[in-house]
């Protein structure tokens, strides 16, 4: 199958229909694709990458303008189709001596392993010889369509986690994050989704010609076996869509069967693959336009990808990935911070935009969850963007003294000893942070629609803020401590543990400098 000219895509039409399509027909009028409809939540954002990439290499605009242009009307088919025509002779899925989608060129030997491996949380060789696979069972998926695996070989590759001795992890790091700007209207089309995160030519390189310096399996792979790296100097800025750490190579097949994953009947479908260890060892300042990143402030530390984390994307990780975390050195990607500073000013007047974020939490090799957010993002003025930052920097940081207070208390109440309990008290987090989101995101909304000269936040904000972390930090307490079993409750350990918490809690400089604040007059 080649997954250019091919239909392997599968997607929702306007009209609601299930439809299979090539990757030009992304940009079809008649009837236009609005969504993915992938049978994974890590293919539906793996596919998203994918035709984002493929737009980037091949149809990337001159400037703002022809980007407008393409906006308001989108190629016709044919058009895409010529353009991605050019990049179709490396993108054959089973090629026997040739080159093969994000497969090593020559790989003669190596390690067979079944298909399901490429599942990122398949488990491993260890966990199935020591007989660990609890939760997530052996032989759930012995046989993929060519759809599904070249989805999952994409995924795999872009997200590659740590995989043992040898087997590198993808340029971003393992289980990297991304972020795509949305347009939040109900109608738009699949081709808008996608096109609002394509950069111009004059903002990311355009290919000259394609090649191994952008997509890698056309060329022998840069084996790390003696240390070798690979650096972004070494390749194309466009290669960062298209990076490839592991060496893999599909072998075995069946005929005419039903794939494990989707469902469909099939001609042709995968159970094996040939794999070796020391693939492309990615080092250095990578920076993909899609994943936001941390700097060190003093330089000394490459930039570091942000990863999905325990307990989930929320509005404490609002700042880092829609603008930026000037505490933690986190910055938006480079999609982000462009939509920020220029493209919004162009796309406000075609409604209001979410940025959707997504990413494994993973532990090394272990797949922990899947993640994935939306929120909101606003196009402002220089001084307004900075103001927002500042604002709700403050509500954040307020916020994350609170849930420390909380979990300590907590666990004073639940322990004789809390000193001496290890346990997880993720939990606790989790519903300060779910208890709080909305009135952040309401308060947030009424901040970032302030007028460009406003100097100060309103009273009115803060003073919401502080009630509002107060109930919710009393409410969680009392339902922690108050639901245990009677024969667990300790009423003066709870009594105490609650008299801390509010001690803490009034008598914290930051919760004082909150309510002070409410208590100001608006300034202008």
């Amino acid at each position: 199958m080649n997954l250019i000219t091919g239909h392997w895509i599968p997607v929702t039409r306007q009209n609601g229909h299930a439809d299979i399509i090539a990757p030009w027909q992304i940009a079809e009028t008649d009837n236009p694709v609005v969504e993915i409809n992938a049978p994974r939540p890590d293919f539906q954002g793996a596919l998203y990458q994918l035709l984002v990439g493929l737009l980037q290499t091949c149809f990337a605009p001159e400037d703002e303008e022809q980007w407008q242009e393409y906006w308001q009307d989108a190629p016709e088919p044919e058009t895409l189709q010529t353009s991605f025509a050019k990049v179709a002779f490396a993108f054959e899925l089973d090629a026997k001596g040739a080159p093969a989608f994000l497969q090593d060129f020559d790989l003669p030997d190596g390690e067979t392993k079944a298909i399901s491996a490429l599942l990122i949380e398949a488990p491993g060789g260890k966990t199935l010889k020591d007989n660990l696979d609890h939760f997530i069972k052996r032989d759930q998926v012995n046989q993929l369509c060519p759809s599904c695996t070249a989805t999952a070989l994409f995924t795999l590759q872009t997200n590659a986690p740590s995989g043992g001795v040898g087997h590198r992890v993808g340029l971003r790091g393992g289980g990297p994050l991304t972020t795509l700007i949305f347009p939040k209207a109900p109608s738009a089309s699949l081709w808008h989704k996608l096109w609002l995160n394509v950069l111009n030519q004059e903002d990311l390189e355009v290919a000259e010609k394609i090649d191994a310096r952008i997509l890698p399996w056309l060329g022998k792979t840069r084996v790390s076996d003696k240390g070798q790296i690979t650096s972004p100097s070494d390749v194309h800025p466009l290669h960062t869509y298209w990076g490839m750490p592991r060496r893999i190579r599909l072998t075995t097949t069946c005929e005419d069967a039903v794939c494990d994953l989707c469902g469909k009947q099939a001609e042709k479908l995968y159970r094996e693959f040939r794999t070796k260890n020391y693939g492309t060892n990615y080092d250095g300042a990578w920076l993909h336009p899609l994943t936001p990143y941390r700097f060190d402030p003093k330089k000394v530390n490459l930039p570091l990808s942000l990863k999905g984390q325990q307990g989930g994307l929320g509005y404490r990780h609002w700042l880092g990935l829609s603008l930026q975390d000037a505490e933690n050195g986190d910055e938006a990607a480079q999609i982000v911070q462009f939509y920020n500073s220029e493209r919004g000013r162009v796309f406000r007047d075609h409604g209001s935009a979410s940025l959707w974020c997504f990413g494994y939490d993973m532990d090394n090799m272990k797949a922990r969850c899947w993640y994935e957010s939306r929120f909101p993002v606003y196009y402002l003025a220089e001084i307004q963007r900075n103001n927002l930052m500042a604002w709700a920097g403050e509500l954040v940081s307020a916020a994350k003294e609170v849930v420390k207070m909380l979990r300590g208390q907590v666990k004073a109440a639940w322990f004789r000893r809390p000193e001496d309990v290890k346990g997880d008290m993720s939990q606790i987090d989790a519903q300060f942070w779910q208890a709080t989101e909305a009135d952040f995101y309401r308060l947030l909304e009424q901040l970032a629609t302030l007028p460009a000269d406003t100097r100060m936040a309103p009273g009115k904000i803060y003073a919401s803020w502080y009630k509002t972390l107060e109930r919710q930090m009393l409410r969680i307490f009392e339902t922690a401590t108050l639901a245990a079993t009677p024969e667990d409750l300790d009423l003066k350990r709870i009594v105490n543990a609650q008299k801390n918490l509010r001690g803490k809690f009034y008598g914290s400089k930051t919760m004082k400098a909150l309510k002070a604040k409410g208590t100001t007059e608006e300034a202008a």
